[in-house]
């Protein structure tokens, strides 16, 4: 069994509340959750408008398929147009 882990940091520079962030941050999570079947969680920031950290997890039992999960999450999260990624540490076991 291999399991691939994701700390992404991430810049909201549009939210202007806690409510814009949590608009942003949620519709990521579903579709985190939709597309890969991944558990996705909120880590840190929590208070702070314009900044969020999420983790992300994915199993399987080839290294391969967790790799080609977590470059999916990495696309996916590239292409939320009101979040830019300001640090991504992966790690696959």
């Amino acid at each position: 069994m291999f399991v691939g882990i994701v700390r992404v940091e991430l810049h909201i520079p549009a939210a202007r509340s806690l409510k814009d962030k949590r608009q942003v941050v949620r519709a990521l999570k579903d579709r985190l959750r939709e597309r890969l079947h991944a558990a996705v969680a909120e880590v840190d920031h929590q208070d702070l408008w314009q900044r969020a950290a999420l983790g992300l997890a994915v199993v399987s039992g080839e290294s391969g398929q967790v790799r080609e999960q977590l470059q999916s999450a990495r696309r996916i999260v590239e292409q939320e147009y009101a979040a830019q990624i300001t640090d991504w540490q992966e790690n696959i076991e």
